[in-house]
């Protein structure tokens, strides 16, 4: 029988002692403890996840399929051209200085309360994690393997798809594993911004009804959402690449 590992005991000891401190502190608003909201998603357990979690989701998914279309792009850009690389990277660096708040409600005033101006607040949040990423995988590729490519006469586009895409590969799953959190979190603020569904708008609905169990609900559900889909991806990236060991 397997042991539980020492994530387990460490989430355990600051469970326990959070449900200490919280029923101490007796702030129920302020501060609810983690039983009061796991029986809070229970009571809500209808509207949150027949609802408001697949709200989430979508904005999810799509936020994530264009984050890695526009990382994959602008990877590939700068590593083909060491100019578009100078021109675009400092651009890159600064969208991630702009605070997210702040221009959330432009988006919101330009697409309204649809699901685009939620994906736009957490494609902002996720790409460039990425693009760095995947643009360090593409240089991380071994200059003595591309003059050996070049030596037997391979074309470029060989080089690219033989030898620097599988050395990617590791970098894309890292960039997968990074990104799920993110984008959960770039569509709860857009939803806590400006939404008529999803689980940060159901928080922050709570919120106005100083229900601090149902505040931290959506929270908690967001949270193991992300642990459980980073631990999938966890688990296909050691089936796929069985290569690198433990």
């Amino acid at each position: 029988m397997k042991r539980p590992s020492l994530a387990f005991y460490s989430s355990s000891i600051f469970f326990i002692i959070w449900e200490i401190f919280a029923r101490i502190l007796n702030l129920k608003f302020v501060l609810p403890w983690p039983t009061a909201i796991l029986k809070k998603i229970w009571e809500l357990r209808g509207p949150l996840f027949k609802y408001h979690m697949f709200a989430t989701l979508e904005i999810a998914l799509v936020s994530i399929f264009l984050s890695f279309a526009l990382g994959i792009f602008l990877a590939v850009i700068m590593d083909k051209s060491k100019k578009v690389e100078e021109a675009i990277y400092p651009i890159i660096v600064t969208t991630q200085t702009i605070p997210i708040p702040a221009i959330a409600p432009i988006f919101i005033l330009w697409f309204g309360y649809s699901l685009w101006s939620k994906v736009l607040v957490a494609v902002l949040i996720a790409f460039f994690p990425i693009t760095i990423n995947l643009h360090d995988g593409l240089k991380s590729t071994k200059k003595d393997y591309i003059e050996l490519f070049k030596s037997m006469h391979a074309s470029e586009w060989d080089i690219f798809w033989k030898l620097k895409v599988p050395s990617i590969v590791p970098y894309f799953f890292s960039s997968l594993k990074m990104s799920i959190p993110l984008v959960l979190i770039g569509a709860a603020i857009g939803e806590w911004l400006g939404a008529t569904a999803g689980l940060g708008y159901f928080s922050k609905r709570m919120m106005t009804q100083l229900d601090g169990a149902g505040v931290f609900a959506p929270i908690v559900l967001i949270s193991v959402i992300a642990v459980l889909f980073v631990n999938l991806i966890s688990f296909l990236e050691k089936k796929f690449l069985k290569w690198r060991g433990n």
